[in-house]
């Protein structure tokens, strides 16, 4: 129990909050872009079924948002017709990719709002926010980009390699998600990777590491 993400309402209730406000408003965006690309492809499912809208309740549901609460993890949906596409493998990939790639934006974004800060000393934004939404907007781009089903990754791997989807079978999915969420080595590793992407772009015009 000592390890539930709701125990840092406890001891950190700031930064609880803004990790929360932070993981809910990046999935609504990366929900949103599925739902921008889709559409740009010729699905107008994302519209027909109501998800073209900031409302987080469509995109994550209660379970998600009650499961974020008290482990610090989410999901969202975007509901979208494959057969509608109008190119069956191209228009997968630019879809699939669409929500990571606004991750990957989102972190910039909040990488140069904590650079403009530190270098303005505005108070209209805080860096510690700032920092927070760009390493979590960071690892949320490459775990969705890992090739495991069912994170965006795999559609695109899959669609740029279709022996690679036949080979992997529901035990192996299992298995690959069992290693995700189990072994420390895979978040270890999106950290790492999230922390040198924030570093490099602030470090340099700020100083300012996050270690």
């Amino acid at each position: 129990m000592q390890n539930l993400f709701i125990n840092q309402l406890f001891k950190d209730p700031i930064f609880f909050f803004r990790y929360i406000v932070i993981i809910i408003i990046s999935i609504v965006i990366h929900e949103l872009a599925h739902g921008v690309a889709a559409i740009s492809q010729g699905d107008d499912t994302p519209k027909v079924q109501g998800h073209m809208t900031p409302d987080p309740i469509v995109h994550m549901g209660w379970t998600s948002i009650i499961f974020l609460f008290f482990s610090g993890m989410a999901w969202g949906l975007m509901p979208v017709n494959p057969d509608k596409f109008r190119h069956e493998r191209w228009s997968d990939i630019l879809v699939s990719a669409a929500g990571p790639l606004s991750n990957l934006v989102l972190g910039t974004i909040a990488s140069l709002l904590a650079v403009a800060t530190v270098q303005s000393g505005s108070k209209l934004f805080s860096l510690e926010f700032c920092l927070l939404a760009a390493q979590v907007n960071f690892s949320l781009f490459a775990l969705n980009l890992l090739p495991v089903p069912p994170l965006d990754g795999f559609s695109v791997f899959s669609n740029i390699f279709p022996k690679f989807k036949q080979a992997v079978t529901p035990e192996i999915s299992l298995f690959l998600l069992f290693v995700l969420f189990s072994v420390p080595a895979v978040g270890a590793c999106i950290s790492w990777f999230a922390r040198t992407m924030v570093n490099a772009i602030v470090m340099p015009l700020t100083g300012v590491s996050l270690g």
